[in-house]
């Protein structure tokens, strides 16, 4: 076994040195996250899934769902390169777009081709492919993760072209969670949740149990959430829906009475542990955004 290293930490210091700091610092995640990089983060063994475009969308989405993938980067062969990422968004999109269509039967689909549905939706979004490299810092990838509203970020060596994984919240989160216990732990980590602005609490996105399937994508289409609280008729949460129903990445906050009252989700943590202290708000990314685009 080898001897243990002191790990060079932030300003030279280690993180024995850092832990043992009398008053600890709002921004340490942040200062944590500009430290290391993306390849830090990266498993030495996952799961990795690649469609080529011109694979049928129905075989695409079999096979994220029998791998327990929520998202694959796609090969372009004509173009040679990575052009995009398949997720279950794009699937809930088809089924909304398609499913009461008078244009096109819902079983037409099973033949269409992953490229042949990109270049349909490449009408109404922006599908380029938003990536990082290896040694790019964690807080980029954080940054890129809530700036564009997405939760897969491919991880492409820029030397080879080859996706090397994909970073997710959960992952980053689980990063911290590992490696961050020798660093002092910010006060604000003792405040209850409605002392600190993280979550959403306002126009809170439900589904009524009595609602259908298709009431449901249509709001994870308009209102842009992946996650919805079922309710009652008296509004008292009795379950959560998700896009990929098997892991639930979210925390609804109910009253007394079971009333949702808010959700905080990976991104709301994130947001809050990270590029919050580095004075990073959720505005200045939107209009960036918006700025980006051209609105």
């Amino acid at each position: 076994m080898e001897p243990s290293r002191e790990v060079p930490f932030l300003d030279g210091l280690t993180m024995k040195e850092i832990a043992s700091a009398s008053a600890p610092d709002a921004d340490v995640y942040t200062k944590f996250m500009m430290n290391h990089c993306c390849y830090d983060a990266i498993p030495t063994s996952s799961k990795l899934v690649i469609f080529d475009t011109t694979l049928q969308v129905k075989k695409a989405f079999f096979a994220l769902v029998a791998n327990g993938v929520r998202a694959a980067p796609l090969w372009d062969n004509k173009l040679q390169c990575f052009v995009g990422m398949l997720t279950i968004t794009d699937f809930i999109n088809i089924l909304h777009r398609y499913w009461q269509s008078p244009l096109v039967e819902i079983y037409e689909l099973e033949e269409h081709k992953i490229e042949d549905c990109r270049e349909e939706f490449l009408k109404y979004s922006n599908h380029t492919l938003i990536s990082i490299t290896p040694d790019s810092s964690l807080f980029d990838a954080i940054y890129s993760l809530l700036k564009y509203k997405i939760h897969r970020l491919p991880v492409i060596d820029p030397e080879s072209g080859n996706v090397l994984h994909i970073l997710t919240h959960k992952r980053i989160l689980k990063f911290l969670h590992i490696f961050g216990t020798m660093i002092p732990k910010p006060r604000y980590l003792q405040k209850r949740i409605e002392e600190v602005d993280i979550g959403t609490f306002k126009k809170i996105a439900t589904v009524r149990e009595t609602d259908t399937v298709y009431d449901a994508l249509a709001i994870f289409v308009e209102r842009r959430v992946s996650a919805l609280p079922v309710v009652n008729e008296e509004g008292k949460v009795k379950a959560l829906y998700s896009r990929f129903d098997v892991i639930v990445h979210r925390l609804v906050l109910v009253d007394k009475d079971d009333v949702v009252g808010g959700i905080v989700s990976l991104s709301d943590l994130l947001q809050a542990l990270v590029l919050t202290p580095a004075e990073i708000s959720r505005r200045a990314q939107t209009l960036t955004t918006e700025e980006k685009s051209g609105h």
